[in-house]
């Protein structure tokens, strides 16, 4: 009888904690429902003590995603554990994750605590958040470089304390595979009341082996997996739940493990994390990568087209990609556009969502001569995005050439008042710009600019993302036109 395994999505916390990525409250809504639709077990919704918005959004999500376990982090801090609690007492199914650092290393040099005070605080503050919440989950930090004898100690006293859930965490991606899995077993094997517990694990991946430490933890008695969409996390990331969850599926000979997974709904999930959070998967990603069902080799065409396994072990439909592609134009109708949407994983918008995409699905096709899935997936995260302006754009000109200095000309309309500016600068892009900020007079400092087509073709549509700086802050937009500038 094969084995449930937990999915234990963090990419709402350890996932935006990626260098450049940053979501506000309404985008991790959007991701938490998305996630409650792919049928993850529990969403790590953020670190409420972190910032003011952190905690918002932990909070509404609380509020409003009904069917996961909702997860707030905290270290082993009362007034982490208190804030942590405020953010997510109203959730239908409430879980406090508290972690202290248990290494020699981390002991010594970060907290500057003796093991034995470490393992005090460890006990007071899963007691405490056991006073407030009926579900604690504990995380021994940098616990693949604890010595297993203290691990093992701190481990029982956390269970004696009131935590239903022990989670492993390979903080830096250090461990091998098989070292991993026997750190696993041995737990299994001597400490205390584990078998009355959740075990769970948390890889990192350093040196690329998050998945397959994830898999020989699995294989070694864990029986959640703590991961991120698109494997996204600090460094170089977290366990990709897409590539965990399909191994699973797709070695059921092998593995006799099964998660409550929508499938299905993996490329939807995957493609709105890397729109909102700007986070772009490469070409060859696993499993959701644009190759990662494509096939450009002669003898591996023959190959698809005379029976798709022969190089194809999962199928493209089996995570919610559609490889027939229908072509819409601006003479197709609204049912045709409905069917597509609902192929796409788009089955959740609401009839005036749907009214308004259909419009702007109009507007592209009279400039363009065919309407492709990326085009309409793209529409439909920008879509998303949208916040009230204040400004607009009235026009732009550019002088520009490979013997000019580029100069932009701008109109900016706030309210009823206009503002004409211009500037010369390094291309037409970066006059804007300057052109923009000297009519808006707020000085930001330019951290990312990144554009790419979303699909191929001399109309094809374009898709780019701005990061900014001021004060310290960092801003996201985005947007689509066919007009790159």
């Amino acid at each position: 009888m094969p084995k449930k395994i937990y999915i234990f999505d963090t990419t709402l916390r350890d996932g935006e904690q990626s260098p450049g990525a940053s979501l506000n409250t309404h985008e991790k809504l959007e991701i938490a429902k998305q996630l409650e639709r792919l049928g993850v077990d529990a969403i790590e919704a953020g670190f409420p003590i972190a910032s003011k918005g952190d905690f918002e959004a932990v909070k509404t999500i609380a509020e409003n995603v009904r069917k996961p376990v909702i997860v707030a982090l905290a270290r082993a801090v009362k007034q982490d554990i208190d804030r942590a609690w405020e953010a997510i007492q109203y959730a239908a199914k409430p879980r406090i994750h508290t972690f202290i650092a248990t290494s020699d290393i981390h002991m010594k040099h970060k907290l500057r605590m003796e093991p034995e005070d470490v393992l005090k605080r460890a006990v007071e503050m899963v007691s405490y958040a056991k006073s407030l919440c009926e579900d604690v989950e504990f995380s021994p930090e940098d616990g693949t470089r604890t010595r297993p004898e203290f691990l093992y100690r701190i481990l029982e006293a956390v269970i004696d304390a009131g935590a239903t859930v022990i989670n492993i965490p390979d903080t830096v991606g250090y461990a091998m595979p098989e070292e991993f899995g026997s750190l696993i077993r041995g737990i299994r094997e001597n400490v205390r009341g584990i078998e009355n517990v959740i075990l769970s694990v948390h890889c990192h991946n350093d040196l690329g082996l998050a998945v397959a430490n994830s898999l020989a933890a699995i294989q070694n008695g864990a029986q959640q997996v703590e991961c991120t969409v698109n494997g996204l996390g600090e460094r170089a990331g977290n366990a990709a739940m897409e590539e965990i969850v399909m191994v699973l599926k797709t070695r059921s000979d092998f593995f006799d493990y099964y998660t409550d997974i929508v499938t299905e709904q993996i490329y939807r999930t995957s493609t709105m994390v890397s729109h909102l959070t700007g986070m772009h998967i490469q070409a060859n990603k696993a499993i959701v990568g644009n190759n990662a069902f494509a096939h450009e080799s002669g003898i591996h065409q023959h190959g698809v087209l005379s029976n798709r396994q022969t190089y194809e072990i999962m199928t493209p439909e089996s995570i919610g990609l559609k490889q027939s592609q229908m072509v819409l134009g601006k003479h197709s109708g609204r049912h045709a556009f409905e069917e597509r949407l609902k192929e796409l994983g788009f089955s959740n918008l609401t009839h005036d969502e749907i009214n308004s995409a259909f419009h702007r699905f109009k507007d592209l096709a009279d400039k363009k001569k065919f309407i492709m899935d990326k085009d309409i997936e793209a529409l439909i995260n920008e879509k998303v995005l949208e916040v009230p302006e204040t400004y607009e754009l009235e026009y732009f000109h550019i002088s520009s050439g490979n013997t000019l200095v580029a100069t932009s000309t701008v109109k900016i309309r706030s309210d009823n008042e206009a503002y004409e500016e211009a500037a010369c600068g390094d291309g037409p892009v970066d006059a804007t710009f300057k052109a923009i900020d000297r009519a808006v007079g707020v000085e930001v400092t330019l951290e990312d600019y990144y554009l790419r087509a979303v699909t191929s073709g001399k109309d094809a549509l374009g898709e780019v993302t701005v990061k900014i700086r001021k004060n310290g802050d960092v801003y996201i937009g985005r947007g689509l036109s066919t007009d790159v500038i």
